[in-house]
């Protein structure tokens, strides 16, 4: 049965139901063109798309924007050489390119939430899963540990910490993706009495600092930070698990990138 990028677009929609607004758009292709292969990946970069090509693709699901913004607007790139390049690519390839990024959070629980939590073993541990948070129990451990166990299940090169390396910590909020500023770690700290929160990114000068002073005033806190790539892959690796059982005679592929920042110690 032939199955077109729209087929595929509906399915991936249908579990968050109508959003007022949404970022999620079809970046790129013919809504009825038929699917030959399908991508699943954090953000469309240039090895993603060079990649899906070789693999004889032709529809990438992408969580970020294609073209450096949130909100995927190219009118402030038109001089930009890397830019027409990578258009180009995409346009002569005939890749449709769909950017699934707020609806898969509107899923219940959060899609991206659900890989991130499948990676790291930890579904168990839930005792309540937010609109934009997961809280656990897990077992007690020390603070260094749970970083060590974070890094391996993840395959990280490292992971930013602040906080006591030796503290104990069992309570713990995991936040995925740009979710670690201070308006919504700061509450979950207080509310949920959180000894830990693990979290994508956020502005460095919010919870980092927040935590660094409830440290200096001897309060058990401390902050793991991943990444936000790195906190928000596992999602896509889950989705493309998800798309792989819907259309069980469409090859599907999930495609990580390499870190994306050296670190020179």
């Amino acid at each position: 049965m032939k199955i077109t990028v729209q087929d595929v677009i509906d399915q991936l929609t249908a579990p968050a139901g109508t959003l007022e607004s949404a970022v999620d758009t079809l970046r790129s292709g013919d809504p009825n063109q038929q699917v030959t292969g399908i991508v699943t990946t954090f953000v469309a970069s240039q090895h993603v798309i060079e990649q899906a090509l070789s693999l004889g693709t032709n529809l990438i699901i992408t969580h970020e924007g294609t073209y450096y913004s949130h909100q995927d607007h190219t009118d402030w790139l038109e001089h930009s050489s890397v830019y027409r390049a990578k258009r180009r690519l995409i346009e002569e390839s005939g890749l449709a390119i769909y950017r699934f990024h707020d609806f898969i959070h509107h899923y219940q629980p959060d899609g991206i939430m659900q890989g991130l939590l499948a990676e790291l073993g930890w579904e168990p541990y839930v005792t309540e899963h937010q609109r934009a948070a997961s809280i656990l129990t897990l077992p007690p451990t020390t603070v260094r540990e749970t970083a060590d166990y974070v890094k391996k299940q993840l395959k990280l090169p490292y992971v930013r910490l602040v906080g006591e390396l030796s503290m104990s910590c069992s309570r713990v909020g995991v936040v995925a993706g740009y979710r670690g500023g201070g308006r919504l770690v700061i509450p979950l700290f207080e509310h949920e009495g959180l000894d830990l929160v693990i979290a994508g990114e956020g502005p460095e000068w919010e919870t980092p600092e927040y935590v660094r002073d409830a440290v200096r005033q001897g309060r058990q806190k401390a902050l793991i930070l991943l990444g936000h790539a790195q906190s928000e892959e596992p999602g896509m690796k889950h989705l493309a698990g998800v798309l792989a059982k819907l259309f069980p005679g469409i090859p599907v592929h999930f495609i990580s990138e390499e870190p994306l920042f050296n670190v020179i110690g």
